[in-house]
């Protein structure tokens, strides 16, 4: 099968942990990475941000990446990229006239945008994944959500005119139907984990507390870094490894590093809180091996692969109640869930397991066991396929659907 995924703002090649770089930049690089060890052929379309990037890259895994030239050759906050959209999907358009993909995958609103407007003329059925909802963005963050204004209204289009919505949760699938969306046009399939990379053998970075939390992600407030903090202060002997962001170089500079060092400070933690910024995927592991317990606190999660990652590795790990963590995470067997925006509440259940060593390792030996069993990139790769199958068998040619 000739597959073309379309990425606009989340190259496959990008380095993680920047403002705009993470899980969905994993999901693309790791699933076209097993659907060529399937034997299917794969391309995947980002956007152009550097003159001096080659046009087409092929990677060790066999999949292409091609820039799509659409709006300046500089990185650019996602939020800004709409207006490039109808030059993506020109791009795109041309592209596949003659050299025609069997099934289009976008992964986010805007990709999906361009990939409609390019597939409309060539009858190449688009599969759409989100991962995040413009409506649960806007619910959580308010004000402060610096999406395009007419974001709620193309997600809309999106979903409406996509043959088949893969949804990372089954959280997305009832969010998917309040926007009208049939439940038979949808299939749940969650993100993976590379089980080679991340597992309970190999070595361990070294810590300077009796107890370790790791906690990792973009460095936004949205990923609720301050509720760890918070909870840092009711756990002695405790430090607190928080990865993501801009490299240690540029740390200082970051606004929501200086609010969580400010926060640290003034709860008098600062010396058992580590900003380690970006670091390489090769230290990922080490830095979960060393854990006594992986944290994840954001306000919402439309999936959140770092958990998963952390119990490959032998990890237990205290979530927050939301999102893609309420499929994952199996409260009270691989960890715990606890209410989002709740540090007391966090803090009490780290506690719990820092004091119980054998819980721990009960949990982690179940956390590891449930990502074997369900969640390989291989095994991704193939519900996606069967969810691509699906798809293009069961589309009539010229039926794209038009949004109201």
């Amino acid at each position: 099968m000739k597959i073309a995924m379309v990425s606009e703002h989340a190259s496959p090649l990008a380095t993680l942990g920047g403002v705009d770089a993470g899980g969905q930049n994993v999901h693309v690089a790791e699933l076209s990475a097993a659907l060529c060890r399937h034997g299917h052929d794969v391309t995947v379309y980002t956007r152009r941000e550097s003159a001096q990037a080659p046009d087409t890259v092929t990677t060790a895994a066999g999949y292409r990446v091609v820039h799509v030239p659409a709006g300046p050759a500089q990185p650019l906050p996602k939020d800004e990229l709409l207006p490039y959209m109808p030059e993506f999907g020109d791009f795109l358009r041309e592209h596949w006239r003659d050299d025609r993909p069997d099934v289009v995958h976008a992964h986010f609103w805007m990709s999906g945008l361009a990939a409609l407007a390019a597939a409309r003329d060539t009858d190449v059925p688009v599969v759409q994944t989100f991962h995040a909802l413009g409506v649960v963005k806007r619910r959580h963050q308010g004000a402060a959500d610096t999406s395009p204004p007419d974001r709620l209204r193309l997600e809309q289009q999106v979903a409406e005119q996509a043959d088949r919505i893969i949804a990372t949760c089954t959280d997305e699938v009832f969010e998917l139907a309040r926007m009208g969306v049939p439940r038979s046009r949808t299939s749940v399939v969650p993100c993976g984990v590379d089980l080679e990379q991340f597992a309970p053998d190999g070595p361990r970075a070294a810590r300077t507390a009796e107890h370790r939390i790791v906690s990792v992600g973009r460095l936004v407030p949205r990923k609720g870094f301050d509720i760890a903090v918070t909870a840092l202060a009711e756990l002695p002997v405790t430090e607190l490894v928080l990865v993501g962001g801009p490299d240690d170089g540029r740390l200082a500079e970051d606004p929501e590093a200086q609010r969580l060092l400010a926060l640290a400070a003034d709860l008098e933690v600062g010396d058992r809180l580590h900003l380690l910024g970006q670091v390489p995927r090769t230290q990922m592991a080490p830095l979960l091996r060393s854990a006594d317990v992986a944290v994840c606190t954001p306000w919402y999660e439309p999936f959140g692969i770092t958990p998963l990652e952390a119990m490959a590795c032998g990890v237990p790990v205290v979530a927050a109640a939301v999102g893609g963590l309420i499929d994952t995470v199996v409260d009270g067997d691989t960890g715990k869930l606890v209410p989002p925006r709740a540090p007391d509440r966090l803090a009490a259940a780290i506690r719990e397991l820092l004091d119980a060593p054998a819980l721990r390792r009960q949990y982690g030996a179940a956390g590891h066991d449930r990502v074997h069993s369900r969640y390989s990139w291989d095994r991704v790769a193939v519900e996606t396929l069967r969810a691509y199958r699906r798809t293009a068998g069961g589309r009539v040619p010229g039926a794209r659907r038009q949004a109201q």
